[in-house]
This record gives structure tokens, C-alpha cells and sequence, in this order.
């Protein structure tokens, strides 16, 4: 069972649309370990200060930002609460346009959007009108305290919210060398353009997006399954806690003497006596004298 990523309603006029949103995507991407190919262990990635060299904990990093080259604001959760939308419950929707008026690039990331409880019936009424009016509904939504722009708008029997560009998200093409437009000005001549007609034309077809497939993912997770089955895999085995690899960093005494407590016999505190040399060595010849009288007896 799909998990809602959202909660919330759909708001034009008076209408409210309760709905819930559910991601559109399955990106097929492969995660991969990094492993030393001296001896396949794990390689893993550290926080190290670039001065010292030394590791810094989580607690210790802050965020800056970089206003010209090596100065830097600090900014303090504060500031990014300061900063921060609050997350709301509804999709505003601001216009109705025509689909065919908002450039591709603008298009960013769909999901689809379900009818929540008791909200079947107004949901069909949006889907069916955007259908027949042969529009989209331009529309804002917080999500986790970021604001989005979208658009609403029927796919079958669903509503999809595809979330859009801000304009000033996108460069414009100033400094990429571009023809000039006009056939004239580019140099194209009549027959050239007749030629490419007739190609388009031969090669028109209806959209069918099952015809494309994604051969690199498919291609290489063949590969990998081919691999298994013919036995060729690696067991990795982690380091334990106990044997942790040794590197560069500095020592830390006080951990190796916490880690040392605990480790052999335990000895008794009435045995570990003081004893002076001098002591010592008058103990050592009473011992033998009495040794040598009891021979003699």
C-alpha cells in the first residue's frame, strides 16, 4: 500500500478538495559501495576540519555561506527558522491556463493526488472540468516548510500535481552561441526545409512511452545477475570493534586507558604493598637464614 507524502485539500473559490499526495516517480538508479580493491573493505568518508586535518563531530559544524571568496556568514538555526515557511494543509490554486501557454523547462517533479475521505465526488468535479475546459490549475503548496509552485491537472481516472520552476530558477540562454532565428538569417533554404518536412512527417507517430525503455539500467542489472548466478561475489567481512584499522589520526591516551580497564586478572588491592629496598633485602636474608636452620635440624 502506497504512503501519502501529504495530506491536505485542493483549494479554488469556496471548493475544497480534501486529497492526499503520493509521489509519481520510481527513478531506477543502482547504490553502490565504495570498497578497497587491495582488499574489498569498506571505504568510508569522514568530517575532517581542513586546517587541523582532525575529525569534527556533528555537534561542533555549523552552516555559511560564502558572499565572496573565504568570507562567510554563519547562519544559526534561528536564522533558518526565521527563514522557514510554515508548512500548510492546502493547494491554492491561483489560475486556470491553457497547458499548451507553460514552456516544458518549467516542469519539474509529478505526483498524484487521491481523493481523501468523502472527497470522491468534488475530486471527479475538478478532474472532469479540467477536462473539458482543456485547462491546468496554476497553484502553491508548502511542502516541509518549502514553498512549491505546481500545476493540477486530469491524467485518466487521476489528478496529477507536477511541480514547476520559478522563473528566476531558470537561466535564460544570454552568453551560448545561438543561429539567428528566421530561415533567411540561418542560411536554410526552401528545399532544405521541404526535405525536413517530409522526414517529420514519415516519422510522426502517436505517443507511446513504453517504446523507450531505460537499456543502461536493465542492461547492467542483467550483468549483475549473470555474475551471481555464475559465482562470482565477494563476502565482505566488517572489521570488528575490537580490531578497528589503524590510520593517521592522533591518539587519544585517555581512550586506549579507558579501553586497557577491565582487560587481564583483576588484582587483589591487599597484595599491592610498597615495600623499600632496604626492607626488601633484610626480608630476603632472614628468609634464607631460617631456611638454612631448618637443613641443619
Amino acid at each position: 500500500m502506497a504512503r501519502a507524502l501529504w495530506k491536505g485539500a485542493i483549494s479554488f473559490g469556496l471548493v475544497n478538495v480534501p486529497v492526499e499526495m503520493y509521489t509519481a516517480e520510481d527513478r531506477k538508479s543502482f547504490k553502490f559501495s565504495m570498497l578497497d580493491k587491495r582488499n574489498l573493505s569498506p571505504v568510508g568518508y569522514k568530517r575532517y576540519n581542513k586546517n587541523t586535518g582532525k575529525e569534527v563531530a556533528w555537534n561542533d559544524i555549523v552552516k555559511g555561506y560564502e558572499y565572496e571568496k573565504d568570507q562567510y556568514v554563519v547562519l544559526s538555526d534561528e536564522d533558518f527558522k526565521q527563514a522557514n515557511v510554515k508548512a500548510t494543509q492546502t493547494i491554492d490554486i491561483r489560475a486556470f491556463v491553457d497547458a499548451d501557454e507553460i514552456p516544458l523547462e518549467y516542469y519539474e517533479t509529478p505526483y498524484y493526488l487521491a481523493p481523501a475521505a468523502r472527497g470522491g465526488k468534488v475530486y471527479a468535479l475538478l478532474r472532469e472540468t479540467l477536462k473539458a475546459t482543456h485547462r491546468v490549475a496554476v497553484a502553491e503548496v508548502v511542502l516541509r516548510t518549502t514553498p512549491h509552485l505546481g500545476v493540477v491537472y486530469p491524467d485518466g481516472k487521476a489528478l496529477v500535481f507536477n511541480t514547476l520552476r520559478f522563473q528566476d530558477e531558470l537561466k535564460d540562454t544570454s552568453g551560448i552561441e545561438l543561429p539567428p532565428e528566421g530561415l533567411k538569417s540561418a542560411g536554410v533554404t526552401p528545399k532544405e526545409v521541404e526535405l525536413a518536412k517530409r522526414l517529420v512527417d514519415d516519422m510522426t507517430d502517436k505517443w507511446d512511452p513504453s517504446q523507450y525503455k531505460n537499456t543502461y539500467h536493465d542492461d547492467l542489472m542483467a550483468r549483475i545477475k549473470q555474475k551471481i548466478k555464475e559465482g562470482k561475489t565477494e563476502e565482505i567481512t566488517p572489521p570488528s570493534k575490537e580490531e578497528k584499522p589503524r590510520t593517521a589520526q592522533v591518539i587519544d591516551l585517555a581512550d586506549l586507558l579507558k579501553q586497557s580497564l577491565g582487560k587481564g586478572k583483576p588484582q587483589r588491592r591487599a597484595a599491592l604493598k610498597v615495600v623499600p629496598k632496604t626492607a626488601a633485602k633484610k626480608s630476603a636474608q632472614s628468609a634464607a637464614k631460617a631456611t638454612a636452620k631448618r637443613k641443619r635440624a
